[in-house]
């Protein structure tokens, strides 16, 4: 891929972390970007008129069409926390009794919840893969590791309200659609922007550039990962036409070299 005014790339999730960092990338290359946001003044304020704004939802399917004309790859950024909070959107907000009934019931849970795992990682990515252009040139999802490995500890307990249940189900419509694809498995995401509901906020981990980046396959990598080179992975592969239905794991381990060879990394990913 050599990038040009032809080339329109739509990422979903543009306001999270790791989207406003993919969002950055593909400025930089030169690449034409449309971001898919339900909140259009947060996206301006933002992104100011760098970027085309498309205002639309990946949990509501009929909605998605208007945004794909002339889109040639898709990255796919989307997500919201592992465990109950206030980004599952709960309708309406719920009393603290209502909190535990909800903790304790899935499927009460689900049916009060707007932005669940299931409806965000699962059903939303499905949507967004059937309204796909057929002639696309990339699918790129960003996913987590242990999505095959959810029975063994500690996945186990990161699972407990089926975050990685959902995310499998999104592989499984990208693979199965017949779309080129990428599939990015980062560990716990590390570094800013900070837009999650956990200890990582709290104490903004940082890597301060000192880590290099672990690329493998087989869902067997653990570990923390910096959102700058999961973003940067998921620019980077539209670039490479060995991770063309390929699925990786990364993590940032080891010492960082000067320039990260990411022909290198995806073409040669380690053996663990």
């Amino acid at each position: 891929m050599t990038s040009s005014v032809k080339d329109l790339v739509l990422v979903a999730g543009a306001t999270g972390g790791v989207g406003q960092l993919v969002v950055g990338e593909l400025l930089e290359k030169g690449l034409g970007v449309r971001i898919l946001t339900r909140n259009s003044a947060k996206a301006q304020k933002m992104f100011n008129d760098r970027v085309e704004i498309a205002v639309s939802d990946i949990r509501d399917a009929a909605k998605l069409a208007a945004a794909m004309a002339n889109v040639t790859h898709i990255i796919s950024c989307t997500g919201t926390s592992a465990f109950p909070s206030s980004r599952w959107e709960f309708d309406p907000s719920p009393s603290w009794i209502e909190w535990v009934q909800l903790l304790l019931d899935p499927k009460l849970r689900e049916s009060r919840a707007k932005n669940s795992p299931e409806k965000v990682d699962a059903q939303g990515v499905s949507n967004l893969v059937a309204a796909a252009p057929r002639n696309l040139q990339r699918f790129v999802l960003l996913s987590s590791c242990g999505t095959t490995r959810k029975n063994e500890f500690p996945l186990n307990i990161l699972n407990s309200f089926g975050v990685l249940d959902a995310k499998q189900k999104g592989e499984e419509a990208v693979i199965n659609s017949g779309l080129p694809y990428t599939i990015i498995r980062p560990g716990r995401l590390i570094d800013g922007p900070y837009t999650s509901y956990d200890l990582n906020t709290l104490l903004k981990a940082k890597t301060d550039g000192k880590f290099g980046v672990v690329i493998a396959q087989g869902d067997k990598l653990a570990g923390d990962s910096s959102r700058i080179d999961v973003a940067s992975a998921c620019v980077e592969c539209l670039f490479q036409p060995v991770t063309a239905r390929q699925i990786y794991e990364l993590i940032s381990k080891g010492t960082r070299p000067a320039v990260i060879d990411w022909e290198k990394l995806f073409s040669q990913p380690t053996t663990v």
